[in-house]
């Protein structure tokens, strides 16, 4: 404890100087754990789907809507478990750029066992919905955001017109969910399909629950042959098969991200270098007073080394911060995304190993600083 005045008052020596190092710490470390967060969240993400669930879309050659009846043939495949659709409309609340996506429920629990990722509903809300055929389910977010409440009436603007012609949706908001992503709304499919002036009875895909993950290829190609040669044929693939192969093509984004934060991180160091080397020359004279009154080599070089280890320390915490803050605002594109803990630690870790190296030399510099040579320069 007795170092202590010694180390805050060679942080302060140079107050600007030694901002200056903490700033551009904490600028390299936020980019750090933005990027490399992004990158461990998202394939953390991709890495956790589940293996059982499959998706069944339409073919490249249709690229036209299911029609939902495909359900009760998707439950009598071998291998099939669970069967459910999703579906909705797109649209604006009072502003163009106030997008909302309404996706419709089906009238049935077969939803919670392939939504959990997605959307979590108490059955209090589930049974609201049910009740109430204009009814919606909103999260807290677009509460807060739009002012809206249980009770409210809320107009949708969307492309999808009304079999009346009207391009306004008018739910009742009935209850709560909580969502991954904050530009969903959760409503009756039965109300949508049957108010929407076409695509009556039809869906924008299926998700399947296979009985067996280890056969999720074999139920996808069983799937597509039982609707080959039809009217609206299937392409079907399991959701984390898919998800690794967007990660495989997002590779060379990988390396992008390695690259920056490995350049990035390099400059810190000749910079954080550069700054301590000049700070040690400003001090020459003070490190020689502190030589001639007993402290040792190892105490001048710790003394200097404990100085850039706090202010760099506390640079990459104030950055990890900062990307942690801002980090939620990449849920609304990748839904389940979070900051994984191991990005924090490794940017803490990062920080002590980048002030040792860029501090090293100078530390070592002010150990083998002759006394008699350094009072001489006075």
């Amino acid at each position: 404890m007795k170092y202590v005045p010694l180390i805050w008052s060679g942080i302060r020596r140079k107050p600007v100087r030694s901002t200056l190092i903490l700033l551009q710490v904490a600028v390299a470390f936020a980019l750090f754990g933005v990027l490399q967060g992004m990158k461990t969240g998202v394939a953390h993400v991709f890495a956790n789907l589940r293996a059982d669930l499959l998706e069944v879309g339409p073919s490249l050659e249709s690229a036209s809507p299911l029609p939902a009846a495909y359900a009760s043939r998707l439950r009598s495949i071998p291998g099939v478990k669970t069967v459910t659709f999703y579906n909705g409309l797109g649209g604006t609340y009072q502003r163009p750029s106030q997008q909302i996506y309404v996706i419709g429920l089906e009238n049935n629990d077969a939803w919670e066992t392939v939504y959990p990722y997605v959307v979590t509903i108490l059955p209090k809300d589930i049974h609201a919905l049910q009740r109430t055929r204009t009814g919606v389910l909103i999260t807290r977010y677009e509460a807060r955001k739009f002012g809206w409440r249980v009770g409210d009436r809320i107009p949708i603007t969307s492309s999808t017109r009304q079999t009346n012609g009207s391009a306004t949706w008018l739910f009742d908001i009935v209850g709560f969910a909580t969502a991954k992503d904050t530009n969903n709304v959760f409503a009756n499919y039965d109300y949508l399909d049957a108010a929407r002036a076409t695509n009556k009875g039809t869906v924008a895909g299926f998700f399947v629950v296979v009985s067996d993950p280890k056969q999720a290829a074999v139920v996808s190609a069983r799937i597509d042959r039982t609707f080959a040669n039809s009217a609206h044929e299937t392409t079907t693939q399991p959701l984390r098969a898919f998800a690794q192969q967007a990660m495989r093509q997002v590779g060379n984004l990988n390396f992008l991200i390695r690259s920056v934060v490995s350049a990035v991180l390099v400059a810190l160091v000749f910079s954080i270098a550069t700054m301590m080397m000049q700070t040690v020359r400003e001090r020459t004279p003070e490190l020689a007073v502190l030589k001639t009154l007993g402290f040792s080599d190892v105490a001048v070089f710790l003394l200097v080394m404990v100085e850039a280890l706090i202010v760099c320390t506390a640079g990459a915490l104030l950055g990890l911060g900062l990307a942690t803050s801002i980090f939620p605002f990449a849920t609304r594109y990748v839904p389940g995304l979070s900051m994984p803990g191991i990005v924090l630690a490794f940017g803490v870790v990062g920080a002590l190993l980048i002030s040792l190296i860029s501090v090293s030399l100078p530390a070592s510099s002010a150990a083998r600083l002759p006394v008699v040579a350094a009072l001489a320069r006075r």
